[in-house]
């Protein structure tokens, strides 16, 4: 049995009577039911997921992931790629978005380093796991080997298991991967290159296009098999993509909530979902990225996003947002009174 193959065989699916006990808490609390809104649903399904009618969040990690992409050298990103690099050493000086929302909110960043082509300055709690110094080109071959896709699964699994958090956010850090996301959803979703491709970091019209057409090269010169999740990850995604598949997985084992940020950690979730089904009922939107790969991804996997603030950064900054969400439901939920400990008189039936 494979590191994968054990990964994938701790994940079980949720058993539904949890939800229903939960959803008869939620109707009792004095409020109108339903009146919450989604904030009642998010509760509801944090309670099915974990299997504890009465759950709590007080250890969440984010798993910021990042590495560099070859098909970078096809000009498909404004920004050169030694910005990878300095954006982690920004993440260690907690000058980074991610680190100001996660202070908002209180959640803890994990940010390794998964095949950044240069070396980052060391900073106290970098990971630095590298499978590659960047991956290779995808427009003219598989970006990763099997081996190496299997290697990224693998830690990001165990960066998991390390933190042992009782919610998983997932970010990631890697220029050029938006255009690997666009090839994966492209290719898992049959859906044309064009409508699933967007700007990134701020492309231009005529880089969009030159991103479509280096993506259309990328599917000609790999021919990915859609039934072969494994084999689209290594033909199209990147160290940090594959290491959020990892962490998904892990996430999904340990029956925590998996609260995915933008487009490239979709993308991940729905490799790790064609890897084991029972995944996508731990997984939670937090927003809708204004990337427009991600409205196909988020509709593939039956997910509606709880925040649509037309976010595209990454890093894991719409998952802080999420957590923040669905810390402020569980506390509604288990700390609002029933109508019969406050003595207030519930509704004429």
């Amino acid at each position: 049995m494979t590191e994968l193959d054990a990964l994938v065989g701790r994940i079980e699916a949720p058993d539904p009577r949890v939800a229903l006990a939960a959803q008869r808490r939620l109707d009792r609390l004095t409020k109108p039911p339903g009146s919450l809104g989604r904030l009642e649903e998010l509760a509801a399904r944090v309670a099915l997921l974990t299997g504890r009618e009465r759950p709590r969040v007080v250890a969440p990690v984010i798993f910021t992931l990042a590495a560099d992409h070859g098909v970078v050298a096809e000009g498909v990103s404004p920004y050169p790629q030694a910005v990878t690099c300095q954006m982690v050493e920004n993440f260690g000086r907690g000058g980074a978005a991610i680190n100001v929302l996660a202070r908002q909110v209180g959640v803890r960043v994990v940010v390794a380093d998964l095949g950044i082509a240069g070396d980052v300055a060391p900073w106290p709690g970098l990971v630095v796991e590298k499978v590659g110094r960047g991956t290779a080109n995808l427009a003219r071959g598989p970006a990763m080997t099997r081996e190496e896709a299997r290697a990224a699964i693998g830690i990001g699994a165990r960066l998991v298991e390390d933190a042992a958090p009782d919610c998983v956010g997932t970010g990631e850090m890697g220029f050029g991967n938006t255009t690997a996301a666009s090839a994966l959803t492209a290719a898992l979703t049959g859906a044309d290159p064009d409508a699933v491709t967007g700007r990134g970091t701020g492309l231009d019209e005529a880089g969009r296009a030159r991103k479509v057409a280096v993506i259309g090269r990328a599917l000609a010169a790999n021919r990915p098999d859609p039934g072969d999740p494994l084999g689209v990850l290594a033909a199209l995604g990147g160290f940090e993509i594959a290491g959020l598949v990892g962490v998904i997985l892990a996430g999904a084992g340990r029956r925590v909530p998996v609260v995915l940020d933008g487009f490239i950690a979709t993308a991940a979730a729905l490799v790790a979902v064609r890897l084991c089904a029972e995944t996508r009922e731990y997984l939670l939107a937090a927003h809708r990225s204004a990337e427009p790969g991600h409205g196909r991804l988020l509709e593939t996997l039956g997910l509606a996003p709880y925040l649509d603030l037309g976010m595209r950064l990454g890093e894991g900054t719409g998952a802080a947002l999420g957590i923040g969400l669905l810390k402020a439901a569980l506390a509604c939920y288990d700390e609002m009174a029933t109508f019969k400990e406050a003595g207030v008189s519930e509704r004429l039936s």
